[in-house]
């Protein structure tokens, strides 16, 4: 088995004196798609967070071979490591096309970048016919589609995302995790998911955490997650 992109051992994260996370680890595996699920206040944006050096933390990340705690959040960027926040962090007042260029700010190989312009257009379709149009004047399912494309212009070696359901229809939430699944599939871009929808969550990962209170009280498999009816009953609630 190859060595995972993301190995996160013993980690702890706080803001100022309130410690959140108590000592979780996790592993995304190239390539892979992993879910963090769990209840409002269990710790999972403050997880991605840490990742990306957002926090104070201690314990140890590695991505890529490599130890990226401690280090500052545009070098973790730069290393490849795209996040999508809840909240989608769309630059509103730019136009669809300025905020794909503003994910692609690291990078020199500008015939590339062009060329993944149509790319992300291809994927999602309707972000072309918006391309001129302001970002705050999107409807909810563009704009995540469009933070999703704007992170994915960086060509990450991991994708962070972070309960990109939230706040969406379910027929836009199911075409945007097909897309999700169409992206991993086609290019191998692993995926670190947080999200509240533990059902769809679990039919697009293929490894799950579940967390409680910062704490790591399940993982395995999303199938037998998935499959685990006392585990469903008491954590899920489906």
């Amino acid at each position: 088995m190859t060595a995972p992109v993301l190995s996160v051992r013993n980690l702890h994260a706080q803001y100022g004196p309130t410690k959140v996370l108590h000592g979780i680890s996790f592993d995304v595996q190239q390539g892979g798609i992993t879910t963090i699920l769990g209840a409002n206040g269990a710790g999972k944006t403050t997880t991605l967070r840490a990742v990306c050096g957002m926090v104070k933390t201690q314990g140890e990340v590695s991505f890529a071979g490599e130890r990226i705690d401690g280090k500052p959040t545009e070098d973790i960027v730069r290393r490849g490591v795209a996040h999508v926040p809840d909240g989608r962090g769309t630059f509103l007042n730019l136009s669809t096309e300025e905020n794909l260029r503003m994910g692609a700010y690291t990078r020199k190989d500008k015939a590339q970048v062009e060329a993944d312009y149509e790319r992300m257009y291809g994927y999602f379709p309707r972000l072309k016919e918006r391309r001129k149009q302001q970002a705050g004047t999107l409807s909810g399912g563009e704009q995540q589609m469009l933070a999703v494309s704007r992170a994915l212009m960086l060509r990450p070696k991991l994708l962070l995302l972070d309960e990109p359901s939230f706040g969406l229809a379910p027929l836009i939430v199911r075409e945007l995790f097909d897309i999700l699944g169409e992206i991993n599939k086609a290019e191998g871009t692993s995926v670190l998911l947080v999200e509240q929808n533990a059902s769809l969550a679990l039919r697009l990962a293929d490894h799950a955490y579940l967390l409680e209170t910062g704490n790591v009280v399940i993982s395995g498999t999303a199938e037998s997650i998935r499959n685990d009816e006392s585990v469903r009953r008491s954590y899920l609630g489906y």
